[in-house]
C-alpha cells in the first residue's frame, strides 16, 4: 500500500513523490514558472499599461485573475479520469473546428490577425484549444490504431495528417503559423513514438517543411520577418526593430542582470513587452543566471512529462502515455521557438512562454495540460499501488495455505 508521511510540515516536504499519490515536484514546478510569470509580466507591463489606462498594476491584475481561473479550472479537471478524455476527444477536436469558424467570422482583429473569440472577461484563443484537442484525439487514435500506423501509410499513417490539415486550413485563415508549425512537430514526435515507418516519417516531414517555406514565400510579411531575423541590423528601425531591441535586452542583461524592475527596453522600445518578448525583459532584469533558472524549470517540466509517458506506457495505459509524451514535446518546442525568437536564433512567432507568458487562453490551456499530466500519473500510481496489494495479499494467501 503507499505510504503516508504523518506529523509535521518538514516530514511532507522531504516525503518523496514516488510515496504519494500524484507528482509533487511537478506541482510545485507549475507553480514555480506561473509566480514567475506573474512577477516579470507585472514588471514587463508597468509602462504600456500606465499609458493605456492610466494604471500601472492593470495588466498584472488581469494576469492574476487568469492565474485563479487556470487554477480553479485545473483543480476541476484533475477530477476527470483519463478514460472520460479518450471517450469524448472526437467531441472535443469537433468544438475546437467549430470555435475556429466562429473565430474567422466574427472574431476580434488584432494587428492584422483575427485569433480571438471576446468573452467580456477575457479573449478566448480557439488555436490553443485547438492544440490540446488535436493532441488528446491523436493519442486515442494511435492507441487503437497503432498497428495500422506501424503496417499502413494509407490505412494508419494518413489519417491524423488529414485531420491536421483540416485544423491546418482554418488556423491559416487566421493567419497563425505559429500555432501549425507547433501542432505539426508535435504531431511528428507522436507518430513517431508511435512506431510509424521511418521512410513514411521522413517523408511527411520532408513534405512539412516544404509546405512551411511555401507558405513563408507567398507572404510578404512572413519573407520581411525571415530576412529581417537573418540580418536585422540592416533594417534596425524597420523590419529588425523588435529583434534588435529584444538583443539588446539580452546584451544588458549580463551575468546577474539589472535588477527585477529596472529594464530599460520595456520602457515601450521594445513592443509586445509582456507577451510575445517577456523573456527578453526577464534576460535584461535576472540576466544570465535568471534564464538558466526559468529554462531549467521548463526543461524539468517537459522531463516530467516524458518520465510520465514512459511510466504509463509500462503500466500499458498507451491513452495516457501518448498524450504525455505530446505535451512534453509541445512545451518542449513552444519555448523552443518563444526564447529562440526573443534571442535571435528562429523567426519571431506570436508563440507564449509557457505558464509564464500573459494571455488567458494560453495560461489556462497550459494549466489544464499540467493537470491531465498529474491525472495521468495519479492513476499509474493507483495502479501500482494496486497491483503491489495484490501481490501481497495472494503471497500472504499462499504462505498461509503452506
Amino acid at each position: 500500500m503507499i505510504q503516508r508521511t504523518k506529523g509535521t510540515i518538514s516530514g511532507w516536504l522531504s516525503e518523496s513523490a514516488p510515496d504519494t499519490l500524484y507528482d509533487r515536484q511537478l506541482v510545485w514546478i507549475a507553480l514555480a514558472l506561473m509566480v514567475t510569470g506573474l512577477v516579470i509580466v507585472t514588471s514587463a507591463s508597468f509602462p504600456i499599461s500606465s499609458r493605456l489606462t492610466d494604471q500601472p498594476f492593470h495588466f498584472m491584475f488581469r494576469h492574476a485573475i487568469f492565474l485563479v481561473l487556470a487554477l480553479t479550472v485545473s483543480a476541476v479537471v484533475l477530477q476527470i479520469p483519463l478514460d472520460r478524455w479518450l471517450k469524448y476527444s472526437s467531441l472535443l477536436l469537433t468544438l475546437s473546428f467549430v470555435l475556429l469558424i466562429v473565430v474567422l467570422a466574427v472574431g476580434k482583429s488584432v494587428n492584422g490577425a483575427s485569433r480571438w473569440i471576446p468573452l467580456g472577461l477575457f479573449n478566448l484563443q480557439p488555436a490553443e484549444v485547438a492544440k490540446l484537442s488535436l493532441f488528446i484525439f491523436m493519442s486515442g487514435y494511435l492507441m487503437r490504431k497503432q498497428e495500422e500506423v506501424r503496417q499502413s501509410f494509407f490505412g494508419g499513417f494518413i489519417k491524423p495528417i488529414m485531420v491536421f490539415l483540416a485544423l491546418a486550413v482554418l488556423l491559416l485563415g487566421q493567419p497563425d503559423l505559429g500555432t501549425v508549425v507547433v501542432m505539426l512537430v508535435t504531431l511528428f514526435g507522436m507518430l513517431f513514438i508511435a512506431g510509424a515507418k521511418l521512410s513514411q516519417f521522413i517523408a511527411l516531414m520532408v513534405a512539412g517543411i516544404v509546405a512551411v517555406i511555401g507558405l513563408i514565400v507567398i507572404e510578404p510579411y512572413r519573407v520581411r520577418r525571415v530576412t529581417s531575423f537573418l540580418e536585422p541590423w540592416e533594417d534596425p528601425f524597420g523590419s529588425g526593430y523588435q529583434l534588435t531591441q529584444s538583443l539588446m535586452a539580452f546584451g544588458r542583461g549580463h551575468w546577474m542582470g539589472q535588477g527585477l524592475g529596472n529594464s530599460v527596453q520595456k520602457l515601450e522600445y521594445l513592443p509586445e513587452a509582456h507577451t510575445d518578448f517577456v523573456f527578453a525583459v526577464l534576460a535584461e532584469e535576472l540576466g544570465f543566471i535568471g534564464v538558466v533558472i526559468v529554462l531549467a524549470l521548463i526543461f524539468s517540466l517537459v522531463v516530467k512529462a516524458l518520465y510520465i509517458g514512459k511510466r504509463a506506457f509500462e503500466n500499458e495505459q498507451r491513452f495516457g502515455g501518448y498524450l504525455a509524451f505530446g505535451i512534453g514535446i509541445w512545451f518542449a518546442f513552444q519555448t523552443l521557438v518563444n526564447v529562440g525568437a526573443a534571442a535571435g536564433m528562429v523567426p519571431t512567432k506570436g508563440l507564449t512562454l509557457p505558464l509564464i507568458s500573459y494571455g488567458g487562453s494560453s495560461l489556462i490551456i497550459m494549466s489544464v495540460a499540467v493537470s491531465i499530466l498529474l491525472r495521468i500519473d495519479h492513476e499509474c500510481r493507483i495502479n501500482i499501488s494496486q497491483t503491489s496489494s495484490t501481490k501481497t495479499d495472494l503471497e500472504t494467501s499462499v504462505e498461509s495455505n503452506e
